[in-house]
């Protein structure tokens, strides 16, 4: 193929413009000259269901009512950059690698056959697997509103949290410009993808901080077995499934009537919260099963509501203990507020006391923050009777922008279109 045929020169030819200095330039910058859509070949990005491919265009970002998968590596970025166009191309660029890994394919000319003198477009340890049902949703935090000029282009729905009750933060676990979530089923295949990402972005984004999950505590496939958390129980009993387009477009997609003017670029997408929530381990395997059993309003083996025999039982929520989890978070009890769950485990060796460190990856999505996630956790944060064993370490807010349409676009365009 050539040059004009790949929409851009090679880093071949680079060579011959101007040593190989300027080709291993382009490359440490990560820049769209190497990562360009016609140089990445859009044709041969198309997922295989066959081979675990997830598509990757559509109205909303996959990985939001996709299927969970099992194993996740999210991550969350700063910005460095000040060049407006320059951040804009990084999308870009992202975009196109998205493309090709969730179709199981490298990224630009692949891990190896370059030039010997640059570093290979494709850090190449997923080389060989399936797509094994990636997905990548990026998401944009409130501070990267504070650039660009895009102050008056941030929802309202994009609130900031308040510090609840209990919250112990530790900074460098909260915020982030930026966002990436990786799910996969393969642990490789989700690290391979935030890797090759940052890798792009080098001197534009720096990771500032990043979460590997594993074993989903909720589900979106109504027919699956209901997973269950660190603790031993079930989780997300009643969460939203990906089928249910009615309650998705009530309680996770932005309509086109949210807001006003100056969030449209918003409209099918959704607004995510992510929280690490550390699991006080000890102190839990030493407490009874009957105060386990109180604590969540459930049994611990069927996974069924108080006096009841089944999961999936309509629960009498005022059978249970009044600070019960399930009482306490049952829409019933909230107005009828619902989100979407796709959390994680995590475990992440011991805190240097011979405590482990683990517990919950929470992530939840829906249409408002103000009206999903912060009202929701002002009520358990005051009177769970789970908060006894789990403490809120981590914290981060993210708009999630609508799908990638097609092979012309790209993550965020609606957001830059203006002057992008």
């Amino acid at each position: 193929m050539t040059e004009n045929e790949r929409g851009g020169p090679s880093r071949r030819a680079l060579i011959g413009w101007g040593g190989a200095g300027l080709a291993l330039g382009a490359a440490a910058a990560g820049g769209g000259v190497a990562l360009s859509d016609g140089q990445l070949g859009l044709a041969s990005a198309s997922p295989s269901e066959e081979a675990g491919g997830v598509a990757f265009h559509g109205v909303h970002q996959a990985g939001i009512a996709t299927p969970v998968q099992d194993r996740l590596h999210f991550a969350a970025f700063d910005v460095k950059t000040e060049d407006r166009a320059e951040f804009v191309q990084l999308l870009k660029d992202w975009t196109a690698a998205a493309r090709l890994m969730t179709a199981g394919k490298p990224v630009g000319e692949g891990a190896y056959g370059g030039l010997a003198e640059a570093p290979p477009d494709d850090t190449g340890e997923a080389l060989g697997l399936s797509p094994s049902r990636l997905t990548l949703t990026l998401g944009f935090g409130p501070s990267l509103f504070e650039r660009f000029g895009l102050a008056d282009r941030r929802p309202a729905a994009l609130a900031d949290l308040p510090k609840f009750p209990g919250d112990n933060l530790d900074r460098s676990r909260t915020g982030g410009d930026l966002c990436v979530q990786a799910c996969a089923d393969d642990p490789q295949v989700a690290v391979h993808a935030i890797r090759n990402l940052a890798r792009v972005g080098f001197g534009k984004v720096a990771v500032r901080w990043s979460q590997l999950g594993f074993g989903k505590t909720s589900s979106t496939t109504p027919d699956a077995q209901t997973p269950r958390n660190l603790m031993g129980f079930k989780d997300g009993t009643r969460n939203i499934a990906g089928t249910e387009t009615a309650r998705l477009d009530k309680h996770v997609w932005v309509g086109a009537s949210d807001g006003d003017a100056k969030s449209a670029w918003m409209t099918g997408g959704s607004y995510l919260v992510a929280r690490r929530i550390r699991m006080n381990i000890e102190t839990w395997d030493r407490t009874s099963l009957q105060e386990q059993e109180d604590v969540f309003g459930r049994d611990k083996g069927e996974g069924a509501p108080v006096g009841k025999a089944k999961e999936h039982d309509a629960p009498f929520l005022k059978a249970m203990k009044p600070d019960a989890h399930v009482r306490l978070a049952h829409p019933d009890s909230n107005n009828g507020i619902t989100i979407l769950r796709r959390g994680y485990s995590f475990t992440d060796g011991t805190d240097g006391l011979g405590r482990l460190d683990a517990g919950l990856f929470f992530l939840a999505y829906q249409r408002d923050v103000r009206e999903g996630f912060i009202p929701l956790q002002r009520r358990l944060s005051a009177q769970d009777a789970l908060n006894e064993y789990i403490q809120h370490v981590g914290s981060a807010v993210f708009a999630v922008p609508p799908g990638v349409r097609d092979s012309a676009d790209w993550w965020g365009r609606a957001l830059f279109s203006k002057e992008a």
